[in-house]
């Protein structure tokens, strides 16, 4: 179904194939978005992180007890990229393929992620 149970990687990555939603369900960890030069984020149980696809992720370091509780819309397949500079072309590619969400992984068909996602702005 696309959904898993884990943690989040401890090195840069993103995902050219799919969206994903990360839900930390226990302890803690701070998460950089955006690639090595991106920002830090300090997530604990109960935040919902929504990953557009291409959007760089790593945990730089977490709680023992960290349990993540993972989706990608639609069971999407996903694949793991690293920014390597040969595959730009193709993760572009990818990344334009990707549809939007049919709904909101937090609040479903009336929650406002689809909408602000459709918004230019």
């Amino acid at each position: 179904m696309g959904a898993w149970r884990d943690g989040i990687f401890p090195f840069h990555h993103f995902h050219s194939t799919a969206h994903e939603v990360l839900g930390i369900a226990r302890g803690t960890a701070d998460v950089i978005l955006g690639g090595p030069s991106g920002r830090h984020f300090a997530l604990a149980a109960g935040d919902v992180v929504v990953l557009p696809a291409g959007t760089g992720h790593c945990n730089a370091g977490s709680s023992a007890d960290l349990l993540v509780v993972g989706a990608y819309p639609n069971g999407m397949r996903w694949d793991l990229r690293r920014g390597d500079p040969a595959e730009r072309d193709e993760v572009l590619a990818n990344i334009a393929r990707v549809p939007t969400p049919d709904q909101d992984p937090v609040r479903g068909r009336d929650g406002p992620l689809v909408e602000r996602w459709a918004s230019p702005d």
